[in-house]
């Protein structure tokens, strides 16, 4: 298990909008936690190679150390086994993707947007 870096930019006809990208997720990696900024509902997509029984989980923290899945807007725990894009209920201090099954082809790109 290895935690990737994420990337983080501005983006937007005004540059109002952050987006953060964890490449190159494995299965077993998770990726490092990013520190939301106050008040910002993101998005979140996945895509890439999810290879035999690939899945990915969105998880929050609001003390960095303990972790749980979040929950689209409807309610469903954000699980996916190929790709995806969701917007995300909760709003916790801390997010970050985390491949929670795969094989050796499996490799994922999350990528979470944030408007103002």
């Amino acid at each position: 298990m290895t935690t990737r870096a994420f990337s983080a930019s501005r983006v937007g006809q005004n540059f109002e909008a952050v987006a953060v990208s964890w490449a190159g997720l494995l299965n077993g990696d998770d990726g490092a936690p990013f520190e939301m900024p106050s008040g910002r509902q993101p998005s979140v997509h996945f895509a890439g190679t999810f290879g035999a029984g690939g899945a990915i989980v969105f998880e929050g923290s609001n003390d960095g150390t303990n972790y749980v899945t979040l929950n689209d807007t409807g309610g469903t725990t954000i699980s996916k086994t190929s790709a995806a894009l969701v917007a995300v209920r909760e709003v916790p201090r801390y997010v970050r993707p985390r491949v929670t099954a795969g094989d050796g082809t499996t490799t994922l790109v999350c990528t979470m947007t944030m408007g103002r």
